[in-house]
């Protein structure tokens, strides 16, 4: 049954994507926040899908913490399930990926439109500082900026050294950081064409203020909190 609702999935996704991405091409004239809301549709559709086919569902800890001013969130990175789900948990955000992923057809023609913050890895200082301007101008546009610090995905019970990418961004906007863990990888394997049943858990923790705080300082904290939670959702 997991490689038939799979299957089916996976067409499904074929089938629904490239008409999706005409009309996210047809929002391009609308504001950029308008052009969001068209355009995550999709992702929401698509999550809809996992819930059907796949029985994948979604259970969020810790709402409360979220702040009322846009915020910086760096989050465990296990699977493509959380590029979708965040955004119907968290308000309008951008995502800081590599510019590569702009380059697929119909996907990367949706998610350029999104706005996001497309950079160069190999030019190392250079993709840092990028990442600090064009993060404070989407801050200060109203989008929360989703950063993925290990720069990749990770399975469960594994981890990878914390970049400072998005540390430094909220200490250079002032902005609070957002720690996230959950346990996509479980359900949904990086690089796996099977989707198992079963329930993510997402846990938000409580927000690090960058006032006072170098960026080495809050990826600290936020690198102790994911990790301490990320032991406990994946066993």
């Amino acid at each position: 049954m997991t490689w038939l609702r799979s299957t089916l999935f996976w067409l499904v996704l074929i089938v629904l994507t490239p008409p999706y991405a005409l009309l996210a091409l047809a929002a391009a004239p609308l504001p950029r926040m308008a052009r969001y809301r068209v355009i995550s549709g999709w992702s929401l559709a698509v999550l809809w899908c996992l819930r059907r086919l796949c029985g994948i569902r979604c259970k969020v800890q810790g709402r409360e913490h979220l702040p009322r001013r846009p915020a910086v969130i760096l989050s465990k990175h296990q699977s493509a399930w959380e590029t979708l789900a965040f955004q119907g948990i968290f308000p309008p955000q951008v995502h800081v990926l590599k510019r590569e992923l702009l380059w697929i057809p119909f996907f990367g023609w949706g998610l350029a439109l999104m706005s996001p913050i497309a950079i160069d890895r190999a030019r190392g200082m250079a993709a840092m500082r990028q990442i600090a301007r064009r993060g404070k101008r989407r801050l200060e546009q109203g989008f929360w900026v989703v950063v993925f610090p290990e720069g990749t995905r990770v399975a469960p019970g594994e981890r990878r050294k914390y970049q400072l990418g998005g540390a430094w961004l909220a200490a250079y906007a002032g902005a609070p950081v957002v720690p996230v863990a959950h346990n996509a990888g479980l359900v949904w394997p990086r690089n796996s064409f099977l989707k198992f049943p079963g329930r993510v858990t997402v846990r938000i923790g409580p927000p690090i203020e960058s006032a006072g705080r170098d960026a080495e300082t809050i990826n600290a904290m936020a690198e102790q909190w994911i990790e301490t939670q990320q032991r406990l959702l994946d066993s």
